[in-house]
């Protein structure tokens, strides 16, 4: 028996099952299809704005492909996006233990585990089943949190998986991205097509409501995706304490992680930053309001209440 499996509780108080019932995950599934359907409309929309019915059937290639490749390898794309390495055993078997003794106790494959070469402190989970899943953490995170504590994120990322919210976040932070720099390059690159489309009873208020469409398109884009996020993290945060036995240890680290994300913010992929355990963004002025994250004092009392009903009950 390993260190971490017999230091700590690793069965389901009363035998009861983990969070993550068959009904969460379907409840994900929809999610993602209304998700889908809204990115894609999106996407259609302003298609036809730009360029009418060609422009139409161009936007409705341009989905089919990117909601293929969002669907199948959008988890492959959030780990390039941020430059994460396999991280092998032989490197850090103790972390491998690790993640290899929380999936055991989730009943899932081992995920994959990659490294985020950033010393801003955070860690995510992506794929699109406990099948095709990958636990990713910074370099930063090692250094600031104790084994128990880091043990406590980690659970935290593979209930993200056992409850299937690793394929709804990279399916959003990927069509996300996608919006939002297609609108960036009509921006500043489709002037012409906003002119060159309109009918001519349109004028120029024609063209200034396709420009006001690529303005809106990305706030869009980040509005469904806090839709769906925010919901998952606490659910993510009561599975994750259930699963390792130890609520305390990932309060714990959520107020580390916390106020390293505020002294080392990481803005790479601002669409992918509600994957993150914590918001990796700085959280100040307008993007406070516009927070894939719930607040993390409350995610902390619910972890310390967790802990004192398991406390009083014998967990």
């Amino acid at each position: 028996m390993s260190y971490y499996s017999s230091t700590y509780d690793t069965t389901p108080r009363g035998g009861a099952p983990l969070r993550g019932s068959g009904w969460h995950r379907l409840g994900n599934a929809l999610k993602t299809t209304v998700l889908l359907a809204g990115l894609t409309a999106l996407v259609l929309l302003i298609g036809q704005k730009l360029g009418g019915p060609r422009g139409l059937a161009m936007a409705g290639f341009f989905v089919v492909v990117m909601n293929f490749v969002s669907y199948w390898f959008s988890d492959k794309i959030a780990l390039a996006m941020h430059g994460a390495q396999p991280l092998e055993r032989s490197q850090a078997p103790w972390l491998h233990e690790m993640v290899e003794e929380l999936a055991a106790r989730a009943g899932m494959p081992k995920p994959k585990v990659y490294l985020l070469p950033t010393h801003a402190p955070n860690a995510f989970a992506t794929g699109r089943s406990p099948k095709h899943a990958a636990v990713a953490v910074t370099a930063g995170i090692m250094e600031i949190l104790d084994r128990r504590e880091l043990r406590g994120v980690l659970a935290h990322e593979l209930a993200h998986v056992r409850n299937r919210d690793t394929l709804i976040g990279t399916v959003a932070a990927t069509l996300a991205g996608v919006i939002s720099y297609a609108a960036q390059m009509l921006f500043w690159f489709g002037g012409s097509m906003l002119s060159r489309n309109q009918d001519e009873d349109d004028g120029i208020a024609g063209a200034l409501s396709s420009l006001g469409l690529l303005l809106v398109a990305p706030i869009a884009a980040t509005l469904l995706q806090l839709a769906v996020s925010r919901s998952r993290e606490y659910g993510a945060d009561a599975t994750g304490a259930e699963l390792s036995g130890d609520p305390e240890a990932l309060a714990s680290a959520l107020l580390k992680l916390e106020r390293g994300a505020q002294l080392m913010p990481y803005d790479r992929a601002p669409a992918t930053s509600h994957l993150f355990i914590v918001n990796p963004l700085s959280g100040r002025a307008v993007m406070a309001l516009f927070s894939t994250h719930p607040p993390i004092p409350e995610r902390v009392r619910r972890l310390q209440a967790m802990g004192t009903r398991s406390w009083r009950s014998g967990f």
